[in-house]
C-alpha cells in the first residue's frame, strides 16, 4: 500500500481510479485493501472540499426541482404560501424571497431541508 497526499488534479484522478479498483474487489473489513480504501477516500474527500466545493442550491431552484420531481405545479404549492397565488408566482420568478413561515411550510410539507431553503 503506497499512499501519498493528493496535491494535483492528476493525483486526484489517480486516486479516484484507485478507489474504483478497490471497490471492484469488495475488500473485507480489516484487510489492508479495506484500510487503503478508507484512507484514500478520506484524502479524496479532503481534496474535494478544498478544490471542488459543492455550493448550496438556490432555494427557488431547489423548490422548482422538487416540484418537477413530484409532478407539482404552482397551484399545488399555493397551500404552503398561505393560499397566496401571487406570492407563489413572485417567489418562483425571484421577485420575492421566501418568508420564515413559507420556509417552515415547505420543509414540513415537501421535505426540503431548512439549509437549502435558507441558503
Amino acid at each position: 500500500m503506497k499512499i501519498k497526499p493528493i496535491r494535483t488534479e492528476k493525483d486526484y484522478r489517480a486516486s479516484l481510479k484507485r478507489i474504483d479498483e478497490l471497490i471492484a474487489i469488495d475488500p473485507k473489513e480489516g484487510s489492508s485493501a479495506f484500510d487503503e480504501l478508507d484512507i484514500i477516500s478520506t484524502l479524496v474527500e479532503s481534496y474535494e472540499s478544498m478544490h471542488h466545493p459543492i455550493e448550496a442550491p438556490n432555494p427557488v431552484a431547489a423548490l422548482k426541482y422538487i416540484m418537477e420531481e413530484k409532478g407539482l405545479n404552482q397551484k399545488d404549492i399555493v397551500k404552503f404560501f398561505g393560499g397566496n397565488k401571487s406570492l407563489v408566482s413572485a417567489v418562483l420568478s425571484k421577485k420575492r424571497e421566501l418568508s420564515k413561515r413559507v420556509i417552515k411550510a415547505l420543509h414540513h410539507g415537501l421535505g426540503i431541508p431548512y439549509e437549502v431553503l435558507m441558503a
